[in-house]
């Protein structure tokens, strides 16, 4: 942790060695003040937003791409695809970057009806109808509530609406977590998905490499107690702050982009580093992935219960480093809420420890792929999960691929976003 002041100090001496100060910034993002919708008109797409409220009152902010910009109208015969964001992440994940090279975009271009979905306690599902963000209960959540309320909450609203019997389901790190789960423990939901696409599947981290696991049973108690088991970075004026007041300055722009790259794999070569003089200051901002950076890190990782007990829990120090900590990483496997206490596991699971989820029972067509440098989603994680999906028709892994290039990576219309499509479009013909 110490580290990190230390770094900050040296570039700060190398930058103004190098004639750069504290003054001299990166073009400033437009979008840094704009919600999805914006983005995404900014852009020239359609979009609708939604309001789902989930049986436990929780009330998710859903967002749509009826068609794409050389398209008019909707079409009962539109591809439904839903896509569900990775772990500290939102929505924005999916347009993160230009639009040929953001998957949300290219799919809908693609003649695909597309859906993006947030889980609980991010920017834009921060309501309840009863209890404030402020306080302790609003955030007493975990993976399982997300797979049993949010996911089939957000599916049945988007059959309903489409009129469709079955959708795309497309998820990335977390969002292929809680697909695991709810695919595997509830049938009626599984028989809603015609294909499921899984981008850096977790579902262990026995062998993470982000950071060492002998720290996470410390950090996780200490950041209970200075956050008051609430989210931690909650207000996003103050990610917006990071991004746009300090990353965004060329003395600490290579520190954070070295945080992130520290934090979820290194690989500097899938990140457009020198773009195009024609691109606008916004665009330059994409393609250096900075625009990514005002979304992250979303609260709900640091929930006080949002551990996956067969889940895990992000912490941020002290500006983009996620630690993820939990049972997952001590268990080694994937299973219920621990609620730490024999007792409180038999009234909830009528038995003392928290059950486990098994991913053999899910019978979803199931595609994935994986990244050869990815310090969450490690390769040997992936490697000891892919015998129990029982209905696995494809995998591919990228050598070189990080966790995040799934969703930033400038190639990954090449590597994934294609393929996917392709996948669908061969699917409709059967």
């Amino acid at each position: 942790m110490w580290s990190l002041p230390v770094i900050a100090c040296w570039m700060l001496i190398i930058g103004t060695r190098n004639g750069y100060s504290l003054k001299t910034r990166i073009p400033e993002n437009p979008e840094a003040s704009m919600n999805l919708s914006q983005i995404m008109s900014y852009w020239g797409y359609p979009n609708e937003q939604y309001d789902i409220v989930t049986k436990d009152g929780y009330i998710l902010g859903l967002y749509r791409i009826p068609h794409g910009r050389g398209c008019l109208g909707t079409a009962p015969y539109r591809p439904v695809v839903y896509l569900q964001h990775g772990v500290s992440a939102s929505a924005f994940n999916w347009i993160a970057n230009l639009p040929p090279n953001s998957l949300a975009y290219i799919l809908a271009d693609a003649g695909c009806d597309v859906w993006l979905g947030n889980s609980r306690g991010t920017t834009w599902s921060r309501r309840h109808v009863s209890l404030s963000p402020d306080s302790e209960e609003f955030w007493a959540f975990s993976f399982d509530d997300m797979a049993n309320y949010d996911l089939p909450a957000t599916i049945d609203f988007i059959v309903k609406k489409t009129r469709q019997k079955q959708l795309y389901y497309l998820g990335h790190s977390q969002g292929t977590t809680i697909a695991f789960i709810s695919f595997s423990t509830n049938p009626k939901l599984a028989q809603r998905i015609k294909m499921f696409f899984g981008l850096a599947p977790v579902g262990s981290v026995n062998h993470i490499k982000s950071p060492p696991t002998k720290l996470f049973p410390f950090l996780e108690s200490l950041t209970k107690v200075l956050f008051h088991r609430k989210a931690i970075f909650s207000d996003t004026k103050f990610n917006q702050f990071l991004a746009t007041k300090i990353c965004n300055l060329w003395v600490f722009h290579w520190l954070c982009k070295g945080i992130f790259f520290a934090t979820y794999g290194s690989d500097y070569r899938n990140i457009n580093e020198v773009p195009p003089p024609a691109l606008e200051s916004s665009k330059k901002l994409h393609e250096e992935g900075l625009t990514f950076l005002e979304e992250v890190p979303q609260p709900h990782d640091t929930s006080k219960r949002h551990d996956l007990e067969g889940n895990f829990t992000e912490i941020y120090v002290p500006i983009l480093t996620p630690i993820l900590a939990n049972s997952i990483i001590t268990s080694g496997r994937l299973q219920a809420f621990d609620w730490e206490d024999p007792a409180l596991n038999i009234v909830h699971y009528n038995q003392v420890t928290p059950p486990l989820y098994n991913v053999t029972l899910m019978m979803v067509p199931t595609v994935l792929w994986s990244g050869g440098e990815d310090m969450l989603a490690d390769p040997a994680d992936v490697d000891s999960l892919l015998p129990n999906i029982t209905n696995l028709i494809y995998h591919k892994r990228v050598p070189y691929y990080n966790h995040m290039d799934f969703c930033l990576g400038m190639d990954a219309p090449q590597q994934v976003f294609y393929e996917v499509i392709s996948m669908i479009m061969t699917n409709m013909q059967t």
